[in-house]
């Protein structure tokens, strides 16, 4: 069996935002923000398989609904091909888990398994440092996923500093609805001067784990306000990211499970633990 005909499967998993809020604007014009990024042992799978004739091509159903020169797993693996030299190319396909328009990083998850991965399968040898940056060419998020560690972040929310957090599991629940990041950033109601924190404010317990984009995306979705209002027996309600996914941090699979029972009809729910690092950090170590 040659190289070529081998698909190897890669982890892309999904995160939280355990906070979120936007504390001015940047000098480039975009949100100043601040985070706390917790990776997920659950998400995606990408299958990569190496082609000698140079081409990087999309293989599967995953991302139909998007063309294939818009996918960030494709755009990713053509820009590492750019950035390196390397005349090798690659056959992709996705196994969607993580829905879209749903705050937990998919398509940045994506991109950056894709670049962490082909780095290694390329023999490229760019440092993470080097991939983030290329990452971030694609998107804000796809830099945590590149470092695969949980993370305290600003300015865009590339601008990460590592942070240990305790072991967690989480109900995840997602109402019938695509939340459109353009128009909720651009909303006349969301809060855009919040105070900054530190790392040690979130550490000591200090920062109300709020979301910016909560209230107004409630107002916006009865299916959102809905969510949250029938959760609100389960636990902390909370909203990732500027999609429509809330979810409760648990102790225990057990509490999660029983967290479930209070998702309404229509919605989709998933159980899922919180990781320490990135499940592609250790699936590269075994090339």
């Amino acid at each position: 069996m040659t190289q070529a005909s081998v698909w190897h499967a890669f982890p892309a998993p999904a995160k939280l935002n355990l906070f979120l809020q936007i504390t001015g604007v940047l000098p480039n014009g975009y949100h100043a923000l601040q985070t706390v990024f917790r990776l997920l042992d659950w998400g995606d799978t990408v299958r990569i398989r190496l082609r000698e004739d140079g081409q990087v091509r999309r293989e599967g159903q995953g991302h139909a609904e998007v063309p294939e020169d818009a996918d960030l797993a494709i755009r990713a693996a053509r820009l590492l091909q750019q950035h390196t030299g390397v005349r090798a190319g690659a056959s992709i396909a996705i196994e969607k888990t993580i829905p879209t328009g749903a705050g937990l990083g998919g398509g940045s998850s994506d991109a950056a398994t894709v670049l962490v991965a082909l780095n290694a399968l390329w023999r490229t040898g760019l440092d993470p440092a080097s991939l983030a940056d290329i990452g971030l060419t694609l998107g804000a998020d796809v830099p945590v996923f590149v470092r695969g560690h949980n993370a305290f972040a600003t300015g865009m929310g590339e601008v990460l500093t590592p942070i240990a957090l305790p072991d967690a599991w989480y109900l995840l629940a997602k109402p019938a609805v695509h939340a459109a990041t353009a128009e909720l950033f651009s909303d006349p109601e969301l809060t855009r001067d919040s105070r900054p924190v530190t790392i040690s404010d979130f550490a000591e317990g200090r920062v109300d784990k709020v979301n910016a984009f909560e209230a107004v995306l409630r107002r916006r979705e009865n299916a959102v306000d809905a969510l949250f209002r029938a959760l609100l027996s389960a636990g902390k309600p909370q909203l990732t990211g500027s999609g429509s996914v809330v979810f409760i941090e648990c102790e225990s699979r057990q509490a999660a499970e029983a967290a479930q029972g209070f998702v309404p009809a229509g919605c989709a729910s998933w159980v899922v633990q919180g990781a320490d690092q990135s499940p592609l950090l250790d699936a590269v170590e075994k090339i």
